[in-house]
């Protein structure tokens, strides 16, 4: 257990299990029993499920032959999709940690998303392209959206308005329609994008390219894009429930950033990571953090108070 002193100084949580790098984490939005998961993908190939408030490990999802780059949950938490370097995208049963489905690449798949109700799933990957598969007919061919000239790092499904993101090695963030299946939209930067994930609330998409933490809201004009410059370069950036305040990673140095979501400023760092950090992730509630370097660490967005493990000192 953490504990808080009184100079209220960072203790992170730390959950050990994972042998390689921690590429790719996310927290399940609260469920209807009030629980929050939190999945790792690791490139040694086995994604663990987490308890999203303490970090205690649940199980590890066993059986991908190479490293996993991307995890989800859907939203219920009954379901996870991981894609691999096994040229595969598995979807999980995460009570029994069985295989649902397994659906066969012809590259590396690097980027899986699940729709609304958990039916179905979005990959996407070295082959450029996207594929959408549906949980009740895993067998029918998958439909298919082509337009990415380079590696597809990371997908975002918006069931609201019946569109699908997806980013990557060719710097585009690209906006398909899936009543026509075509794209409608596009947003340019200036470098390849690294990650790019779906706030809690669903109102804001984020992502990390080069020395930038870009910021869009759902549904606003395509070049109404938040762009807050970063001295690292950004692998993740991930946006607090609140909106006030973001997040981000960098494989530049082994700092957590945060920052002041509305003038850009840097606000705090955290301090204690061992090597480069792939990927962050704040919880649904907002009161913690995760980030890795090999090792998953929680960090307490307010130590002042006691959350979880963390129990401040009396």
């Amino acid at each position: 257990m953490a504990n808080i002193n009184n100079s209220n100084r960072m203790i992170p949580l730390t959950c050990s299990g994972h042998t390689r790098p921690v590429v790719d984490l996310q927290f399940s939005p609260i469920t209807d029993e009030g629980k929050c998961y939190l999945i790792s993908a690791c490139k040694d190939g086995n994604p663990m499920l987490r308890d999203g408030v303490t970090g205690d490990w649940i199980g590890t999802f066993q059986g991908h032959k190479g490293a996993v780059w991307s995890a989800r949950l859907s939203r219920d938490a009954q379901k996870a999709v991981t894609g691999s370097a096994d040229f595969a995208a598995k979807v999980w049963n995460t009570e029994t940690g069985n295989t649902l489905h397994t659906f066969e690449h012809q590259h590396i798949v690097r980027a899986v998303s699940f729709n609304e109700d958990g039916t179905q799933i979005v990959t996407g990957g070295q082959e450029q392209q996207l594929r959408i598969f549906d949980l009740y007919r895993p067998d029918a061919p998958a439909r298919q959206l082509v337009g990415h000239t380079d590696t597809i790092r990371a997908v975002v499904w918006d069931e609201q308005r019946h569109t699908i993101m997806s980013a990557g090695e060719d710097t585009v963030v690209r906006i398909w329609d899936l009543r026509t299946m075509r794209e409608c939209g596009s947003m340019t930067n200036e470098a390849s994008v690294s990650s790019m994930t779906l706030s809690v609330d669903r109102q804001y998409v984020s992502w990390a390219a080069g020395k930038t933490a870009n910021f869009w809201k759902l549904g606003s004009a395509f070049d109404d894009v938040k762009r807050i410059e970063t001295k690292e370069n950004t692998s993740s950036v991930s946006l607090h429930p609140n909106h006030e305040k973001f997040v981000a990673g960098s494989e530049d140095d082994l700092w957590v950033h945060v920052y002041d979501f509305n003038s850009g400023e840097p606000l705090e760092v955290s301090k204690g990571h061992h090597g480069p950090i792939h990927t962050v992730s704040y919880s649904p509630d907002g009161e913690l953090y995760a980030s890795e370097d090999g090792t998953i660490r929680l960090w307490q967005t307010n130590p002042t108070q006691s959350y979880g493990l963390w129990q401040k000192q009396q």
